[in-house]
């Protein structure tokens, strides 16, 4: 082969698109959309360009008026772009119409994400959980469903069932969501019986948006080496490590992150996954202090452990990347009149232990910054619990 001929697959080059609406000003849909390119890379596309149109709500025909899709089709046409994601799940007929406006691969939120979990599962259970998602996500749009995933060979939004063999038959889909449904009961009664075998230890869930840090905070406290990346999603299966603190046994569990906009079929599939965090017996709730809207990213993660049950449990906040979070530098003479809009850490600090009325905590889980302090809350309120649920256990406290 020449030296100058590579068969390397070129990176697929995207456009987002997203509306504001009432409910969604402009300032929410630029960080969505911000964290959707995040998606495209982490799916190993590159996002070049974004578009924007103000709607009382998404256009039930093409997601966005006639004109401002004439201007992503010029657009499409002349810069050779691969494809169109879209902020909001999609409907078949929308799809369809998009495909035949832009004449190019056309995704949604929804898709994206799913790609990226089929992509990163590893385990059996992951793999089977993310298939049974895919399947559901796919049944209503079996229409076209056939052909679309043909033209997505190659590239982001082609990790899906289907790609080998093509089934048109909505019976046989229904039947294949069953068995996978079946699959998982099995697998779920199996880690049900491991997790009783654990023995009188008290049980530690890290929860958090996507991407705040929990694997790399894992890895600090456990000392191992979970899979830890500057990605969403980085880590999918849920890993278990036996912790000490002094002389304090207990389980630490990484699990899943969450995400705005995350499917509802994903959620469902997900469950037993987040059968760890239902579990626990304390959240470590990990926050990305240095995100402009964590503060949204904290209701979004409170909201999901509502829906899965578990928003009841014992829960610490704690604030990472502190190392990365950038407020106002004022010379001493200088007032503060930025303050509402980007507080120092000690004002954030205040803030959150005033509203949540227990301690928070400010680290950096990458430099290790304030890991004492992470070490004797977590032994205090470990050693409280297990006295409480074990008062009769000789522990050396």
């Amino acid at each position: 082969m020449p030296k100058n001929i590579t068969t390397a697959l070129k990176p697929e080059r995207a456009v987002v698109v997203g509306i504001i609406t009432p409910e969604q000003p402009r300032s929410k849909v630029d960080d969505y959309l911000t964290e959707l390119e995040f998606l495209i890379d982490t799916a190993g596309g590159v996002p070049v360009k974004r578009f924007t149109q103000i709607l009382p709500a998404p256009n039930s025909k093409t997601y966005v008026g006639s004109g401002k899709l004439d201007e992503i089709a010029q657009y499409v046409k002349a810069e050779s772009i691969d494809m169109v994601v879209f902020d909001d799940e999609l409907g078949a007929s929308q799809i369809r119409n998009l495909e035949k406006a832009l004449g190019c691969k056309i995704l949604d939120r929804t898709t994206l994400i799913l790609d990226i979990f089929a992509k990163r599962a590893r385990t059996s259970h992951a793999k089977t959980q993310v298939e049974l998602a895919q399947y559901q996500y796919l049944l209503p749009r079996l229409t076209r469903m056939w052909t679309h995933l043909e033209r997505q060979r190659g590239g982001i939004g082609m990790r899906g069932p289907g790609e080998t063999e093509i089934e048109t038959d909505r019976r046989v889909i229904r039947d294949k969501i069953a068995l996978l449904k079946q699959r998982l009961r099995e697998i779920d009664t199996q880690q049900a019986v491991q997790r009783k075998n654990r023995g009188k230890l008290i049980r530690v869930a890290l929860v958090g948006y996507t991407n705040v840090g929990k694997s790399t905070l894992m890895n600090m406290l456990s000392k191992s080496d979970v899979f830890a990346e500057n990605k969403l999603f980085a880590t999918l299966d849920t890993t278990v490590r036996k912790v000490v603190v002094d002389n304090l046994p207990f389980l630490l569990s990484d699990t899943v992150g969450f995400i705005r906009k995350l499917p509802h079929d994903l959620i469902e599939s997900f469950k037993s996954t987040l059968d760890e965090v239902r579990e626990s017996d304390i959240l470590l709730h990990v926050v990305d202090v240095s995100h402009p809207e964590y503060e949204e990213q904290i209701g979004i993660v409170n909201q999901t452990l509502t829906e899965i049950e578990a928003a009841d449990k014992k829960t610490i906040l704690i604030f990472n990347k502190i190392d990365a979070y950038e407020h106002p530098q004022l010379a001493e003479d200088e007032f503060d009149l930025t303050l509402t809009e980007r507080p120092g850490l000690e004002f954030v600090k205040k803030y959150w232990e005033e509203k949540t009325n227990q301690p928070v905590l400010f680290i950096s889980a990458l430099h290790r910054e304030n890991y004492a302090e992470l070490r004797e809350l977590l032994y205090k309120e470990i050693r409280d619990m297990h006295a409480i649920r074990y008062p009769y256990d000789n522990f050396l406290y």
